[in-house]
């Protein structure tokens, strides 16, 4: 894999994953950094850092609104120290400002998933979800995808995130950023694949 072309050509921009809670930004992040040998960081995770205390406290305590503001915040300041692979939040591309400063200084990936993909990942995690913390969380998070999604699309490239090794993901996500970097694939594998 190309991987050290694409940090080459990456040079101070970040590789920034984007998508819906549970998508696996995360996780799979996390991976993606060690195989191009840069940072992860976990936009969250730092947000928390920041407020000392949890995004679940910042939203009750805050509101959306105070929340969204710290995290584009947050966000910019991140991006200064690229390259790196930040997971963002699931409503942080919604945030315009936010979404210019990662497209100049980012590449992003929208990971997408399936409903029922979703919804199975975030039951074990609900109580950690703010947004989801209502009568109906199935609908809240059909209508939270339908209002993200058109934005979501204005990320640089799309993954799908489904039931499969998070490696395999990883592997589609270098190989979607190696040609949006116009950077050659390498030499072809020996196995026939």
């Amino acid at each position: 894999m190309p991987v050290d072309a694409i940090r080459a050509a990456l040079d101070r921009r970040s590789v920034v994953l984007v998508g819906m809670m549970g998508v696996g930004k995360s996780s799979i992040g996390r991976r993606l950094a060690a195989r191009l040998g840069i940072p992860f960081v976990d936009a969250d995770a730092e947000i928390e850092k920041a407020a000392g205390m949890s995004i679940s406290d910042i939203f009750a305590r805050h509101g959306e609104a105070d929340f969204r503001s710290g995290e584009a915040r947050v966000i910019v300041r991140l991006l200064e120290a690229g390259p790196q692979v930040l997971a963002t939040g699931g409503g942080a591309f919604m945030n315009e400002g936010a979404r210019a400063t990662i497209k100049s200084k980012g590449v992003s990936i929208w990971l997408s998933a399936e409903f029922d993909v979703l919804m199975r990942r975030i039951a074990k995690r609900r109580n950690e979800r703010p947004m989801l913390q209502t009568d109906d969380p199935a609908e809240t998070l059909r209508q939270l995808i339908a209002l993200r999604e058109p934005t979501y699309a204005l990320a640089d490239l799309t993954v799908q995130s489904r039931e499969v090794p998070h490696d395999a993901i990883v592997a589609e996500i270098i190989a979607a950023i190696a040609a949006f970097l116009n950077v050659a694939a390498g030499p072809p594998r020996q196995d026939g694949a």
